[in-house]
């Protein structure tokens, strides 16, 4: 619950892995005063191939543990989670909580008007049915195509984010949307991101790429600006990190993810 000064607490940003940095980058573009407290839920990940009742249950342990922080906003920066959990949480806290499904479905449906949607997942976010739902809610018109990849983790957990390897597996993945003459294709997954060079390289121009992740960023904006809960620090606002299994690997990709080294990753427990 935000308490005396919530303008001075951090926003929460959880995943269920290192995908989850993508929004951090758009996140520290649009907000670069606000303190930030990321949890990965390394030990955990994939949350692609899970039930949803775990993922749920994995979600709520995880947020639970960012409560600590007294976080004034969370960020639920994971497609699956979004998909299964952003109900529960909403019932049970009093902060504002932001998925990544609606900011996408919503540019997307600006972006293509009448034309076909693509969308790619993880198999729990596709399965979930969540964008087609949402999109066809936003404009009942819509066509929408789903495609699961979930290669497309792994690799982006391994650091493979270049290469032939990564560029054969996305033509597989992408050659029946593009069959669809899809205008938009969303990245239904914020680890994908990662790869949206190689993404983009195999929709060409005609297709725009939806990446969720600077979509939600600027919902974020108009969220804290809504309740009053922008930042008032003129520095640049700090970031903290932290993981449910050995950091080295969440470091090495997330440096090629940000940029830029991490400092301050901690390893956390889970209960239950």
């Amino acid at each position: 619950m935000i308490r005396r000064n919530p303008h001075a607490y951090p926003i929460g940003i959880f995943d269920s892995g290192v995908g989850g940095l993508t929004v951090v980058n758009a996140i520290r573009r649009k907000c670069p005063h606000e303190e930030l407290v990321y949890l990965g839920d390394t030990a955990r990940t994939p949350y692609g191939s899970k039930a949803g009742e775990t993922v749920v249950r994995f979600t709520k342990e995880c947020v639970r543990h960012l409560l600590r922080y007294r976080i004034k906003a969370l960020v639920v920066a994971c497609n699956t989670a979004s998909a299964f959990a952003l109900p529960t949480l909403r019932r049970n806290l009093k902060i504002p909580i932001l998925g990544v499904i609606e900011p996408g479905a919503r540019a997307a449906v600006a972006e293509a008007g009448k034309s076909p949607i693509g969308v790619i997942g993880t198999r729990a976010t596709i399965q979930s049915r969540a964008y087609p739902t949402t999109i066809c809610r936003l404009q009942a018109s819509s066509r929408v195509y789903s495609q699961p990849c979930p290669l497309l983790v792994p690799l982006v957990e391994e650091g493979w984010l270049k290469g032939n390897i990564p560029l054969d597996i996305i033509r597989k993945y992408l050659r029946p949307l593009l069959h669809k003459k899809i205008r938009s294709l969303i990245l239904g997954c914020t680890h994908y991101p990662a790869l949206k060079g190689l993404l983009a390289r195999v929709c060409g121009s005609r297709v725009r790429i939806i990446d969720s992740a600077e979509e939600v960023a600027q919902e974020l904006v108009n969220v804290l600006q809504t309740h009053r809960l922008q930042s008032r620090k003129k520095t640049a606002g700090r970031q903290k990190y932290l993981v449910t299994d050995v950091p080295e690997q969440f470091n090495r990709v997330g440096a090629l993810i940000l940029g830029r080294s991490l400092q301050q990753v901690q390893r956390v427990s889970m209960g239950g």
